[in-house]
C-alpha cells in the first residue's frame, strides 16, 4: 500500500498546524523583520518588547553627528522592502531610522510593540518561556526571539581620573545635544568606525581638536555621494533599477570585502593596495602619515570607509595626538609625555560590549542554567542562534554571526528563513521541545576555528571582533558559504521532545505549585 494512503484510498486529512506563542525582544532592525515574516507565515500570537520608547535599535540609539551607514544604501535595505529615496550612497542615520520607522508602520509592527517594557527575566520551563518584564508583567511563549543586536551597551573607558573631567563628557552613543561645542577645545578618545564620522563633523565646529589615537586604522576612500533628484526619479520610476543596483552592491561586497577578510589571496591584495595608496596621496606630511599607518593587515580591524577623516585630521585646529593617555584631569587629558590637553569638552568614542547580546536580561534554561554561567569561559553558539540547554530560543546576529563589512540586515533575513523552518516541524507537530546538541554545539565552534587561521582577523591587531582569548567572534568563511550552510537546518543536530499533552489535573496541579 502507498504510504499516507488508506484502505479505501483516499488521502488521511492533515492536521492543522499549531499555532505558537512567540516573544521577540527588541525592535530593532530584526525584531521589525522577524514580525514581518512571522506573520506571513501565518503566525500571529507575537508579543514585541521594546525598552525604549520607539523602534529603531542602534539608529535610534545612535544620534552623533556625521551618523552613516558604512555599505550601500541600497543595499542596506529588506530585500522585500526597497527604497529609491536614498539621498546619499551610504545613507545618513536620521534617514535609516525613517526608512525602519516607516517599514513598521506600513507592515503594522508599530503598532503591535509594547514600548517602554524591557526583559528583565526570562526562564524556562518543559516547552515554554516565561518572561517577566520591567513593568512586572509576566508573559508566556513557546519561542523567544532575542533581537537585541549586537552594539548597544556603550563601553566607557577605565582611565585613571575620569571621574574628575570638569567639563562636558559623553559618548558617542549617548550625544549630547544639548552642548554647543562651537569654538571650544574638544577631544575625542578613539579613531575607530564611529570616530572617523565624529571627527570631521566636530572639526567643523571645535575652536580646537584633540584627536587621542591608540592605534591606527586603514581606510577604504569611498565618497558618500549625494543621490540626484534625477536618479532618484529614475528608481522611482523603475523597480527593477533599484533591484539592480542592490544586487550590485550585494556581489561587490559579497565578492571583494567578504572574501579579502575571508583569506582569498587575490582580494585582499587589492584591498590592501587601494588602503595603502589612499593614505600616501592623502596625507602629505611624512611624519602625520606615520602616525596614522597601522602595523597590521587591512581588514584585522573594520575596515573604515570614509573619505573625509583624512582631510580632518589635517586641519589647522586639529591636533593628532599618539603618546597615549596617562590620566584624565578636572582640566583635561594628561599624556603619557607629562603634557596636559586642556578641554572644555570630551567625547567618548570607546565602542561597545558588544559581547553581552541578550545580556544583562536575567535568562535561565535548562535545570536554571543562568546565560552568565553558560557564557562564563567563551561567548559561543551554534550557528550563532542556538546554545545548549536554552531550547526554543533563537539569538538574532549572535557570535560569530558578522561578516566582513557585509550588510546585518542580509544577515538576519538569512537567520529568519532558517529560524521559520525550525517553527515549522513544531507547528507539524514533531517536537515541543528543540534544542542543540553539545556535540553540535562543539563540532561547530572548531570548525569555526579552524578557519580562522586564513582571516585577516589573526592579523595581529586588536579589535572588537577579538574575544579575552584572542579569537575573532566573526564567520571566517564567504558570505556564499555562510548561506549555503544556512539553507536548510541539519535536523541531527538537534535533540527534540514531545510532552504528554496537559490534561485539566496538571494545568490545576500546575497552577497550585505556581501559586505556592
Amino acid at each position: 500500500m502507498i504510504e499516507g494512503a488508506s484502505m479505501n484510498g483516499s488521502t488521511p486529512p492533515q492536521l492543522p498546524l499549531r499555532s505558537p506563542k512567540v516573544m521577540l525582544i527588541g525592535a530593532g532592525m530584526t525584531g521589525i523583520l522577524m514580525t514581518i515574516k512571522l506573520r506571513e507565515a501565518g503566525i500571529t500570537d507575537i508579543t514585541i518588547l521594546e525598552k525604549k520608547e520607539s523602534l529603531g535599535g542602534t539608529w535610534r540609539e545612535n544620534t552623533y553627528p556625521g551618523l552613516a551607514c558604512d555599505v550601500p544604501s541600497h543595499m542596506y535595505t529588506y530585500s522585500f522592502e526597497p527604497n529609491p529615496e536614498w539621498s546619499h550612497l551610504c545613507a545618513y542615520g536620521s534617514e535609516i531610522r525613517e526608512y525602519f520607522e516607516r517599514v513598521g508602520r506600513k507592515y503594522g509592527v508599530t503598532e503591535k510593540i509594547l514600548f517602554n517594557e524591557a526583559v528583565t527575566r526570562s526562564i524556562y520551563g518543559k516547552g515554554q518561556w516565561t518572561v517577566t518584564s520591567s513593568k512586572g508583567n509576566t508573559y508566556v511563549a513557546d519561542f523567544i526571539i532575542n533581537c537585541t543586536g549586537i552594539l548597544h551597551h556603550p563601553a566607557k573607558p577605565d582611565i585613571k581620573g575620569i571621574e574628575t573631567f570638569g567639563g562636558d563628557m559623553f559618548h558617542t552613543a549617548e550625544w549630547n545635544h544639548t552642548v554647543d561645542l562651537t569654538g571650544k577645545r574638544v577631544g575625542v578618545i578613539g579613531t575607530g568606525s564611529t570616530a572617523a564620522q565624529v571627527i570631521p563633523e566636530v572639526a567643523k565646529a571645535a575652536g580646537k581638536l584633540s584627536v587621542f589615537q591608540r592605534t591606527p586604522q586603514w581606510i577604504f576612500p569611498w565618497a558618500n555621494k549625494t543621490v540626484s533628484e534625477k536618479s532618484k526619479k529614475k528608481l522611482r520610476d523603475n523597480p527593477n533599477r533599484v533591484r539592480r543596483l542592490r544586487g550590485l552592491y550585494v556581489w561587490m561586497m559579497a565578492n571583494l570585502l567578504t572574501k579579502a577578510t575571508a583569506g582569498h589571496q587575490p582580494q585582499r591584495a587589492i584591498l590592501s593596495a587601494v588602503c595603502q595608496l589612499n593614505l600616501k596621496l592623502s596625507i602629505k606630511d611624512k611624519s602625520l602619515r606615520k602616525k596614522l599607518t597601522p602595523d597590521y593587515a587591512v581588514g584585522c580591524k573594520r575596515l573604515i570607509v570614509n573619505k573625509t577623516f583624512y582631510k580632518a585630521v589635517q586641519r589647522n585646529n586639529v591636533d593628532l595626538v599618539t603618546e597615549g593617555i596617562a590620566e584624565i584631569t578636572p582640566k583635561g587629558i594628561k599624556t603619557r609625555d607629562g603634557k596636559e590637553h586642556e578641554l572644555d569638552a570630551l567625547v567618548l568614542s570607546t565602542g561597545f560590549h558588544n559581547f553581552n547580546f541578550m545580556r544583562p536580561m536575567d535568562m535561565r534554561g535548562k535545570g536554571g542554567l543562568k546565560i552568565d554561567d553558560a557564557w562564563s569561559k567563551k561567548v559561543q553558539a551554534y550557528r550563532s542562534m542556538f546554545l545548549p540547554n536554552f531550547p526554543n530560543s533563537f539569538l538574532m546576529l549572535g557570535p560569530n554571526s558578522p561578516i566582513g563589512n557585509y550588510s546585518v540586515i542580509a544577515m538576519s533575513e538569512v537567520q529568519c528563513a532558517y529560524i521559520l523552518k525550525i517553527i515549522g516541524h513544531w507547528q507539524q507537530g514533531e517536537f515541543d521541545e528543540i534544542d542543540v546538541k553539545p556535540s553540535a554545539f562543539k563540532s561547530f565552534n572548531e570548525y569555526l576555528k579552524a578557519g580562522m587561521s586564513k582571516t585577516v582577523w589573526v592579523g595581529g591587531c586588536q579589535s572588537w571582533y577579538l574575544d579575552d582569548d584572542g579569537d575573532p567572534a566573526l564567520w571566517p568563511y564567504t558570505w556564499q558559504q555562510w548561506e549555503k550552510e544556512m539553507k536548510e537546518p541539519k535536523m541531527a543536530d538537534f535533540i527534540t521532545e514531545k510532552f504528554p499533552p496537559k490534561t485539566e489535573k496538571t494545568t490545576k496541579k500546575n497552577e497550585v505549585s505556581a501559586a505556592a
